[in-house]
C-alpha cells in the first residue's frame, strides 16, 4: 500500500496526468457529441455509436501512461525510485496499477458520459442498456483504457524515452494494425489476431452502428469474452517482458 500512496503522489503532482486526463474526457465525449448532434433525424442514434469517440480518447491515454513511466526515466528519478525499493519489479508494478486504475476511471467517466450526452442531444432514440452487448460496449471501455495503460506503461519501461515510446504506441494503433491487411494473402488472417482489433470485438461484438455509423467493425473471430482474455494476456505478456527487461539493465 505504501509503494501504491507514493506511486499515486508522483503521478498527480505532474502536469500532464492532469491535462491527459481532461484531454481524454474532452475528446471522447466531444467526438460523441459531435457525431451524434450532427446526424440526421433519419439516421437512428445506437448506443455503439455514442462511443465513436473511444479511439481518440484510447490515444490519450496511451500518451498518459506512457509519460508516467518514461519521464522518471527522462530526469533520472527512476535511479531514487530503484535505490529506495530494490525490488524493482515492486515498484513498476504498483506504478503500473495506479496509471491503470486511473485509465480505468477515465474510460468510465468518458464512456457514461458520452451515452448521457447522446441521451440529452437525441431524446427520440432508444439508447437505454437492455442487453448484455449494449451495457459491454459502455462499460467495457473503462477496462479496456486500463489494459492499454498496462501496455504503454510496459512499451515506456522498454522504450525509456518519451518521444520513442509514445510513437510506437500511437503509430501501432492507429495505422499499423490497418496497414497489416494489405499483405497479400495472410494480412487478413494476422489482423484478426492484432490486439487492439481483438480488443474492439469485446467492445462492440463485431456489430457495426446503425447506417454504417460509428468505429470500423471489428474482424477478430473470437467471441467478446475470450476477446478480453486475449487482449489482457496479451497486456500482461508486454508487462511481464518490460519487466523482465528493467530488472536486467542498468536504470
Amino acid at each position: 500500500m505504501t509503494l501504491l500512496a507514493v506511486e499515486r503522489i508522483k503521478l498527480f503532482t505532474t502536469r500532464s496526468p492532469w491535462w491527459c486526463s481532461a484531454v481524454t474526457l474532452a475528446v471522447t465525449i466531444g467526438f460523441a457529441a459531435l457525431i451524434v448532434g450532427t446526424a440526421g433525424d433519419e439516421i437512428p442514434i445506437t448506443v455503439r455509436v455514442t462511443q465513436f469517440g473511444y479511439s481518440f480518447g484510447l490515444a490519450v491515454v496511451m500518451v498518459l501512461a506512457a509519460l508516467a513511466v518514461t519521464t522518471e526515466y527522462r530526469f533520472g528519478t527512476i535511479r531514487t525510485t530503484f535505490q529506495a525499493v530494490p525490488n524493482r519489479t515492486a515498484a513498476l508494478l504498483a506504478k503500473t496499477g495506479v496509471v491503470a486504475l486511473l485509465a480505468l476511471a477515465l474510460g468510465e467517466i468518458a464512456a457514461f458520459g458520452s451515452w448521457a450526452l447522446a441521451n440529452v442531444i437525441r431524446p427520440q432514440d432508444d439508447l437505454a442498456l437492455n442487453t448484455v452487448a449494449e451495457w459491454t460496449n459502455v462499460a467495457g471501455v473503462g477496462p479496456v483504457y486500463a489494459l492499454t495503460a498496462v501496455i504503454a506503461v510496459a512499451v515506456g519501461i522498454l522504450v525509456r524515452h518519451s518521444a520513442g515510446a509514445i510513437s510506437i504506441l500511437l503509430i501501432y494503433t492507429l495505422a499499423a494494425e490497418s496497414l497489416v491487411q494489405l499483405i497479400p494473402n495472410v494480412g487478413d488472417d494476422i489482423h484478426k489476431w492484432l490486439p487492439f482489433n481483438v480488443a474492439d470485438k469485446f467492445l462492440t461484438g463485431g456489430m457495426a452502428g446503425a447506417g454504417g455509423e460509428g468505429p470500423p467493425v471489428s474482424t477478430s473471430a473470437l467471441s467478446a469474452g475470450w476477446a478480453l482474455a486475449y487482449f489482457a494476456g496479451f497486456a500482461l505478456v508486454m508487462l511481464v517482458i518490460a519487466l523482465t527487461t528493467a530488472n536486467k539493465r542498468d536504470a
